[in-house]
């Protein structure tokens, strides 16, 4: 691999921060910010909200993204302030990953690099949500270009500190996937004698434990040792392992935020034609840098974008479009420079056709992300509004808070409600049996099952309401004292 060279000036950012802005103003206008809180984010938004109990924090999730909301969920129970604070801080976010890697590239590049990443339909839909996964390719992004600055000149004090903060941001939102992003720098600062800086490499280091020590601390406290919340944290995500998901995650495509089981069909062409071209322009990059003789600032994004990638893409039964938000991420450097090689280096006369070609491939790939984001919005808006629904009707039937809501989809349910959710089984088995019942003859409770089927083994003997496709089974502390 070629030496990383100094970097170069390269005009303002001007570009770069018009990126950020207009994909901040997407969010608001595109994402909505009335649109409820996701399952997900209601478990991250209850370790910190006062509108419900905290919800039961299971094995692979860490509490970065739930500190992050903290200033305004502590205090406020409004997802439209939620939703506009996070639009705002994700497209700061963005600004800031992409100003790592100004000297590297031309702002052209880097700007266009950020368009791209911003205008995907998943980075729009999640940029202002509760989730880890943003976060997480931002400090990818981020990070990867301070690395490269520090190579270039080890003198950049900014950089080796903005590498440190990026592998701190990585780790406090999900350890693990940090790991696999760093993965190709810590080899090349460890195995490779021309690219050692034993700061750099103490910058990350540093970072990651910074940012992972409270996960590794909760590990122990609250799940029997690192090697058991590793292991539960596989359990529960289908164990890790050799599973091939690309084909899972290619039908996620569609918009769907979880694909698990993955059994629908193959969207159609246009809906991931850009999926197949994103490996091809990659390739282009690094074949327009290995003859510029840059190789390095194409090589390093791809490589920790293959590592982000691997585990889910190789080793999980299911698939997320969020998973690959830090694999997308790292490919905007290298599809963006292999764009604008396409429409400048070409022959004076074929250059306006070849202007013309990319930006009608451009403009139709952003408009099927756009038509792809509204199915998403309006899918999951129908849902948190039913959840909002359900919760407004256990409130009629009498359970209020204090309360516990077990059965289906209890969790999202239960914080509309104000509710403590439980379950006896699966994922986010929290209580036993014994428990639930003797909370339920204190304690306004309440069993969801669907309609069509009966209710738990326990609840037999509870009163049964029928609301949409769910019944509602209501415990005796309910019914003898507190419905309304």
């Amino acid at each position: 691999m070629s030496a990383v060279r100094a970097p170069r000036r390269t005009g303002g950012q001007g570009w770069v921060a018009a990126v950020a802005v207009a994909f901040t103003l997407a969010q608001l206008a595109l994402v909505r910010p009335g649109m409820g809180l996701g399952w997900d984010e209601a478990v991250y938004v209850s370790q910190v909200s006062g509108h419900a109990p905290a919800a039961f924090f299971s094995a692979p999730r860490s509490r970065g993204i739930s500190l992050l909301v903290a200033p305004i969920a502590s205090w406020s129970s409004s997802t439209e302030l939620l939703r506009v604070y996070l639009a705002l801080l994700s497209g700061l976010g963005l600004f800031l990953a992409l100003r790592a890697w100004r000297g590297l590239f031309p702002v052209r590049v880097t700007a266009l690099a950020g368009a791209l990443f911003a205008t995907l339909w998943v980075t729009v839909f999640y940029g202002p949500e509760v989730m880890p996964n943003y976060w997480v390719a931002i400090g990818a992004l981020a990070g990867v270009g301070c690395f490269l600055r520090v190579q270039a000149d080890r003198r950049d004090r900014a950089a080796l500190w903005g590498a440190g903060a990026s592998a701190a941001l990585m780790a406090w939102m999900r350890p693990t996937d940090t790991v696999w992003v760093i993965l190709p720098l810590l080899v090349l600062l460890v195995c490779v004698r021309r690219w050692r800086r034993p700061r750099l490499l103490a910058a990350l280091v540093v970072g990651l434990g910074t940012g992972a020590v409270g996960w590794v601390v909760e590990a122990y406290v609250s799940f029997g040792g690192l090697g058991a919340r590793l292991a539960d944290a596989s359990r529960i995500q289908g164990g890790l392992g050799w599973n091939i998901a690309v084909l899972d995650q290619l039908r996620s495509l569609r918009g769907q935020t979880l694909c698990r089981p993955c059994t629908a069909s193959v969207p159609a062409p246009e809906l991931i034609a850009w999926w197949f071209a994103l490996p091809l322009l990659a390739a282009l990059g690094l074949v327009v840098a290995v003859r510029a003789r840059r190789t390095a600032g194409t090589l390093l994004p791809l490589a920790c974008a293959t590592t982000a990638g691997i585990p889910y893409l190789f080793m999980i039964g299911y698939a997320a479009p969020r998973f690959l938000l830090p694999f997308y991420a790292l490919l905007a450097i290298p599809v963006a420079d292999a764009l604008i090689h396409l429409v400048t280096t070409s022959r004076q006369a074929w250059r306006p056709v070849a202007t013309t070609v990319v930006a009608l491939a451009l403009a139709g790939h952003v408009a099927v992300q756009y038509a792809v984001l509204e199915d998403a919005v309006g899918r999951s808006t129908a849902a948190r509004k039913d959840w909002a629904r359900t919760a407004s009707e256990l409130h009629r039937l009498g359970v209020r808070p204090p309360c516990v809501v077990t059965g289906l989809e209890a969790l999202p349910i239960g914080f509309y409600a104000g509710c403590s959710s439980a379950q006896t089984q699966g994922h986010n088995a929290s209580t036993t049996r014994a428990d639930l019942l003797r909370t339920a003859q204190q304690t306004p409770t309440a069993a969801l099952a669907t309609a069509k089927d009966g209710p738990p083994e326990y609840a037999r003997g509870w009163p049964s309401h029928r609301f949409g496709d769910l019944r509602i089974h209501v415990g005796p502390a309910t019914r003898t004292g507190n419905q309304g």
